[in-house]
């Protein structure tokens, strides 16, 4: 049986033998930590997800959001984690209301890292409709200056990568690319549940930014992003392609191959404001 860290912390020592140049060296390495997490809805379990334990409520506040089991914060009363030796349990107390709308549209959802949908009853119950976020004046303005910032400042947020090179970051950057907010996960929809989360929470205009994740853009980030109001999404790595139609239909402005020099942009026409096609 595997043991949580006593500590709760995101990472663990393993001893390993390290093969570098020629050279057999046993030494320790620093690894990510994932366990299950039980996400328990007014005494009821309905998810198990494969996360790393740190910042749980933001993560069980952001999870409900963006799966639609609760419209609003305010109708999520109670969280409480608990942790046990192998798994942690997060119980959240939620209004009548979200809890019978939950109840009517229950799913089996066994998640796995990096998984949207795993253990989905039915492709019927596979909801691929985005809601519509309106056009934001803070999502024009982004240029390539904010994302060039956002790709800088990125790596200094990412502590536990730093540790264990093995999880994903989800930053909320300004529109001049200054990140105000980064949180990481092996799972990068855990990753941006817990942003999401802290962002909710402490009442930010979600059109008031965008979010800079250091993953591809799969589906599932595009969708959760819509069903809150963020105007923009920008990635590091490519999208899917079923990313790129959610966008579209969402309205939300896509940008992955983010880098210093540049991006690729999947849902808006460029601008002729500069050389390269797009505003600086």
């Amino acid at each position: 049986m595997c043991n949580l860290p006593t500590d709760h912390s995101g990472s663990v020592v393993r001893p390993v033998s390290r093969l570098w140049q020629g050279v057999l060296d046993t030494t320790v390495d620093s690894v990510a930590v994932e366990v299950p997490v039980a996400l328990v809805f007014n005494g009821i379990s309905h998810a198990v997800m494969m996360a790393t334990p740190l910042d749980l409520e933001e993560f069980a506040i952001g999870f409900s959001l963006t799966e639609s089991i609760v419209d609003r914060i305010s109708d999520v009363f109670e969280v409480d984690v608990v942790h046990h030796a192998s798994s942690i349990e997060i119980q959240l107390t939620i209004a009548q209301g979200a809890f019978q709308q939950l109840k009517g549209k229950r799913r089996a959802l066994a998640g796995r890292t990096g998984c949207g949908v795993c253990g989905i009853e039915s492709i019927e119950l596979l909801d691929l409709r985005p809601e519509r976020v309106p056009l934001h004046s803070a999502s024009v303005a982004v240029t390539s200056r904010a994302i060039e910032r956002a790709v800088l400042q990125l790596p200094d947020k990412q502590t536990l990568m730093k540790q264990t090179g093995g999880v994903h970051a989800a930053a909320w950057c300004l529109t001049d690319g200054t990140i105000t907010e980064a949180f990481e996960d092996v799972g990068r929809h855990n990753a941006l549940d817990k942003l999401i989360g802290r962002l909710v929470h402490r009442r930010v205009d979600l059109q008031s930014g965008f979010v800079f994740l250091s993953s591809r853009a799969s589906y599932e980030l595009v969708r959760k992003s819509a069903r809150v109001g963020i105007p923009m999404l920008a990635t590091i790595s490519a999208p899917t392609s079923l990313a790129i139609q959610i966008a579209q239909e969402a309205g939300i402005r896509l940008l992955s191959f983010c880098r210093r020099n540049g991006f690729v942009e999947y849902t808006a026409a460029p601008t002729a404001h500069s050389p390269n096609g797009f505003a600086q």
